[in-house]
């Protein structure tokens, strides 16, 4: 089921120089101004269209189920697919011409803004290389620490160089349908490595994988690093790492890297979970502010600090008690300087911090995030 969506006044160009017919010419902006121009075919959605032209946007599920192929439509009429309001709300479709670019179906010349610079936009084929399970470990309730290395002894078999906030999709071998992404918590390296924290679901296919069969020793396939999520550079403001449950996998990949690098910046990272037995990460979090500097060199506030806020605890949780959002909520009274912020975790996460950011002041444009849905 389609839905008929008239884009805004105009008709937009003929980038691809295609002419009426045949195809739909479709120009993409990314924030720095770079246009991707190509051509997409009746019945074909955008995200393909583009990736049969050579530049991959970012995407993870392509069902209109995530919301990370997200773009704003300024020219054009197209068939918006059905979707989850979840991944894209009825208000980012109506007030800002939100649409999915997996479920974006051309009815005529498109022109869009995307929500991220080129340097986001893969060129070429996406890496597929195999690697070996080397530890799966249970690390809370229902949530494992899954480490592979990419297998092969050359330079380029061990190059797992990314950006931090991206994502690879893992796969059991022959098995497509088990097919699911997740967001790396370690850092670009040389050695192969790479780090995720799992949410085993009672009936997620590749959770049923590394509950069942997967072992230290097993192989699986790795396709990527993908995604736009990561660090966008602002100024030196603080930068807040707001996750929910496993979303705190690329805040590590964050904050590691700014403690790596020196980054000027103060960061404060925010976990929030529903019960005690889902904390984790606790241990690298310490380690992270045992390693950054006592002090940022921007304003003189902690290089890195860290809180973890239980919803229901129990009797005995010695923190802090709500959700991320009360947190920020309650950051931000205090905060001379206004941070910004990432988010990654559940759609209504996102959807609370994102009210108290900018109930507290933060420009809606300087709150950065990346949703995820059950699978």
């Amino acid at each position: 089921m389609t839905e008929a969506v008239p884009g805004p006044a105009g008709t937009g160009s003929d980038p691809c120089g295609c002419g009426e017919g045949g195809c739909h010419p479709i120009t993409l902006s990314t924030t720095d101004g770079e246009a991707l121009e190509f051509c997409c075919s009746p019945g074909q959605n955008v995200l393909t269209a583009a990736a049969e032209a050579g530049a991959t946007l970012p995407a993870s599920c392509k069902q209109g189920t995530c919301g990370s192929c997200h773009a704003n439509v300024t020219v054009g009429e197209y068939e918006l697919g059905s979707h989850s309001p979840q991944a894209l709300s009825e208000k980012e479709r109506d007030e800002h011409g939100g649409v999915l670019l997996c479920r974006t179906f051309p009815r005529g010349p498109i022109s869009a803004d995307l929500p991220y610079d080129g340097s986001r936009v893969l060129r070429g084929e996406i890496p597929v290389r195999e690697a070996t399970i080397t530890a799966l470990e249970e690390v809370a309730r229902d949530t494992v620490r899954l480490e592979v290395r990419l297998d092969g002894d050359s330079d380029e078999g061990l190059d797992c160089q990314f950006e931090p906030g991206r994502f690879v999709e893992l796969q059991p071998p022959g098995r497509a349908d088990a097919k699911r992404a997740y967001s790396l918590a370690n850092t670009g390296n040389w050695d192969g490595l790479m780090e995720f924290y799992v949410r085993l679901r009672p009936d997620g296919a590749f959770s049923g994988h590394l509950r069942e069969e997967a072992r230290p020793g097993s192989t699986l396939v790795v396709r990527g690093p993908l995604g736009a999520f990561g660090l966008n550079e602002t100024g030196l403001r603080p930068r807040w790492l707001v996750a929910g449950g496993t979303g705190l996998a690329p805040m590590l990949s964050m904050a590691r890297h700014m403690v790596e690098w020196r980054e000027p910046h103060p960061v404060r990272l925010i976990l929030g979970v529903n019960e005690e037995e889902e904390v984790f990460g606790l241990s690298e979090m310490r380690e992270l502010a045992d390693e950054a500097p006592a002090t940022s060199p921007v304003g003189g506030l902690p290089g890195f600090e860290f809180d973890v806020c239980v919803w229901r605890p129990g009797d005995t949780w010695p923190g802090p008690v709500g959700t991320p959002a009360d947190l920020v909520r309650a950051g931000l009274k205090s905060q001379d300087v206004l941070p910004d912020l990432y988010v990654c975790g559940p759609p209504p996460l996102i959807d609370s911090v994102l009210e108290a950011a900018v109930g507290g002041g933060v420009a809606e444009e300087n709150v950065f995030w990346e949703r995820f849905l059950p699978s």
